[in-house]
């Protein structure tokens, strides 16, 4: 498969899989068509995109089998896919169907953990997880990832063009780099400023600033008061972030423009509305933490409405919650 080295790598194979088969693992084995086991050690992997990379030693005789990460972006609704895996321990499964959507975000997914995904048909089972998505030419267009348990013929895989994307981080640094500011909450809307009967302010009303974060330092608030609209939770009494380094951010597609233009290391200016008063933090920006397996896993245990589930052999599910977090 060919992928960027911005880092000399010891001899041997990369092997491509997800990173909730892997993450956190002591002891990873990747065994070969004919049967041999190689130790394997993870060079790179991110939980969040569910992407990892090991690294097998070169096999006694013969050579490693070589295939090539396609062009996932090329990828048309109805075009023919195959999806390999060992689902249930039935080694070398090969099931057939179609791409049923591209682009494909997960109901519920925050910001900072969107992944437009692949969707379709093909068969995608408990042990299909790390198995390639392959088109009719042989080339790998995704990697299988997700599945919806309680639906039928419903499957995600990550596209290649993704996994050409973090692959740089992951094979240079073992992560993927990702900017951090430590705030949740949602955009104001007028049906929420009509609920409220508030004179809420147009931008992100922040409803949680995650501790130790670069926002909780710089004194942004989050909110203090509980309330239910629509059976849904909501923190209100925080701060509104109406502008990104001078950018009104009042809209989904705005802001969404905003925050890709944060990098790591650099300074923001978040423009607040505080109790009718308009004031500007400035802060750096940080690197957001790895999250573990465990607190995805448990995301989706607070919101089953989603049903989203990695399908590997420990049921590893992604469920990324429900506000805008950055």
């Amino acid at each position: 498969m060919r992928l960027p080295r911005r880092r000399r790598l010891p001899p041997g194979g990369l092997v491509l899989t997800n990173s909730h088969v892997v993450f956190g693992r002591q002891i990873v084995t990747v065994t070969l068509d004919d049967g041999t086991a190689l130790p394997a050690q993870v060079v790179g992997a991110d939980p969040i995109f569910d992407i990892a990379f090991l690294r097998i030693p070169p096999p006694a005789t013969g050579l490693l089998p070589v295939t090539r990460l396609g062009d996932s972006d090329a990828l048309r609704v109805g075009d023919e896919v195959y999806a390999i895996g060992n689902p249930f321990g039935l080694e070398q499964t090969l099931t057939r169907g179609i791409v049923s959507a591209v682009n494909r975000v997960l109901p519920g997914a925050q910001w900072s953990l969107k992944e437009p995904l692949i969707q379709t048909d093909a068969a995608i089972n408990p042990g299909n997880s790390g198995g390639p998505l392959v088109n009719r030419c042989g080339d790998i267009v995704g990697l299988t990832t997700a599945i919806i348990p309680d639906a039928q013929s419903i499957g995600f895989a990550v596209p290649a063009s993704l996994i050409k994307a973090a692959s740089a981080d992951l094979l240079q640094n073992g992560r993927v780099i990702r900017p951090w500011v430590g705030v949740q909450g949602l955009l104001v809307s007028p049906a929420l400023r009509d609920l409220l009967r508030a004179p809420l302010a147009e931008g992100l009303l922040v409803e949680i600033v995650e501790p130790e974060s670069p926002a909780a330092g710089a004194g942004v608030r989050g909110g203090d008061l509980d309330v239910v609209i629509g059976g849904d939770p909501l923190l209100v009494g925080g701060d509104v972030i109406t502008a990104i380094n001078g950018t009104p951010v009042g809209t989904a597609k705005v802001l969404t423009v905003a925050l890709s233009s944060l990098r790591v290391g650099e300074r923001v200016a978040l423009s607040l509305s505080r109790n009718g008063e308009t004031r500007t933090l400035d802060l750096l920006v940080g690197e957001r933490p790895t999250p573990h397996p465990d607190l995805l896993e448990s995301a989706l245990e607070s919101t089953p409405a989603s049903g989203v589930t990695r399908p590997s052999a420990g049921s590893s599910r992604f469920v990324p919650g429900g506000r805008q977090g950055f």
